[in-house]
């Protein structure tokens, strides 16, 4: 294993981005021609805004509660939860409370 292969070592995972007041922060993982892997961490009443993306998404929360509506139907996610965003479909991602999570986009290919 290398240096850059080693992304996060011992502890929890959620160790992976810190929260900051009043803000949504974000650390790209990896990034290559197959999709990205970001960790997030949103403070109480931040939220991704409703948007769409030409490619399904996976989110695992590692941390707190969040909520999620994919064309309008709310999903409540708890710690280890693990959510399909389909391609395509209108989504937004609400912090009620504090909570991390791992963003995993998935490209396909033509």
């Amino acid at each position: 294993m290398n240096e850059r292969s080693l992304l996060h070592k011992g502890g929890p995972a959620d160790g992976l981005v810190d929260y900051q007041e009043a803000a949504v922060v974000s650390r790209t993982l990896l990034k290559g021609p197959a999709g990205t892997v970001t960790a997030f961490a949103l403070d109480a009443g931040q939220e991704l805004s409703e948007h769409t993306a030409p490619f399904d998404a996976l989110i695992f929360l590692l941390d707190g509660a969040a909520e999620v509506r994919i064309s309008g139907v709310p999903h409540h996610l708890t710690v280890g939860d693990i959510l399909l965003l389909p391609a395509n479909a209108p989504h937004v991602v609400k912090a009620a409370a504090r909570f991390k999570m791992i963003l995993i986009m998935l490209r396909t290919q033509p």
